[in-house]
């Protein structure tokens, strides 16, 4: 049995999270989990301690058996090239498990996973309860590319999403697709931005649905537009409404900041 194992089981038989058992040795619970993971050796003075705490011998806890002596690294930076793991039980109620890959990118290891409630994953591939990365994975995500619960990123993909590119049950962003969708360019059941496709389509410039709002609405069954409205009177039926007229007032009242947006809207307008 390893140091790490023993500092362990011994916690365990007294009912000590490694909060509680970092707090009489003084030092911090990532510490503890590190001994426990052979990770890293207590310093001497610690053993001591911890050989008090726990009424047995110094030699009981530093005589590991020859199979288990390569699996202690005392400074994390031998000639080791595994993976870390971490599984981490402080109670009944607090589990955690962490994988922290040796491979680094600037400070930021380029895989991190963590569930547990004490921290975010943080990683350039991050994968937790909570996540931050450039590949974003987790209930509360944010990341270039991100996917969760509720997710923020460049590429969002959640039930709530936000990003540039959102997708979602309600999503938000540059251009928004969900069931709620809200963006400058907006595809959903309910869609609301500068340019919106869906049942219900409410655009400032332009909404194109089952019923529709907008500056140029066009509608299966309902619409209503400020300066163009189009019903085609059979639903889910989109044809028939003079595209000449809905160009020229897009070219006229969308300004220039929005020029290549209203191109692609009138590329799924059929223009």
């Amino acid at each position: 049995m390893t140091l790490g194992e023993k500092i362990y089981k011994l916690r365990r038989e007294n009912n000590l999270t490694q909060e509680q058992l970092a707090d009489l040795v003084k030092v911090t619970r990532q510490a503890i989990s590190r001994w426990e993971s052979d990770i890293t050796l207590p310093e001497i003075d610690k053993v001591k301690e911890l050989s008090k705490l726990f009424n047995c011998t110094i030699d009981y806890l530093l005589d590991d058996s020859p199979s288990s002596n390569n699996n202690v690294n005392n400074n994390d930076s031998n000639n080791d090239n595994s993976n870390r793991i971490t599984l981490s039980i402080s109670s009944f109620r607090h589990i955690s498990f962490e994988y922290t890959s040796k491979l680094k990118i600037g400070k930021l290891p380029f895989v991190h996973i963590y569930f547990g409630t004490k921290k975010a994953a943080k990683g350039i591939i991050a994968i937790g309860f909570r996540s931050m990365g450039i590949i974003s994975i987790g209930l509360l995500s944010l990341g270039l590319l991100s996917f969760g619960v509720l997710s923020l990123g460049l590429f969002s993909f959640a039930a709530l999403s936000i990003g540039l590119f959102s997708l979602g049950a309600i999503s938000i962003g540059l251009f928004s697709f969900g069931a709620i969708a809200i963006g400058i360019l907006s595809m959903g059941a309910i869609s609301i931005g500068q340019f919106s496709f869906g049942a219900l389509a409410i655009g400032n410039y332009l909404a194109l649905g089952d019923t529709s709002l907008g500056l140029v609405a066009i509608g299966a069954t309902n619409a209503k537009g400020v300066e163009y409205q189009f019903v085609s009177g059979v639903k889910n039926q989109l044809t028939g409404f003079d595209l000449d007229i809905v160009k020229s007032i897009l070219n006229e009242k969308v300004p220039s900041i929005l020029k290549w947006v209203k191109e692609i809207a009138l590329i799924i307008l059929g223009a």
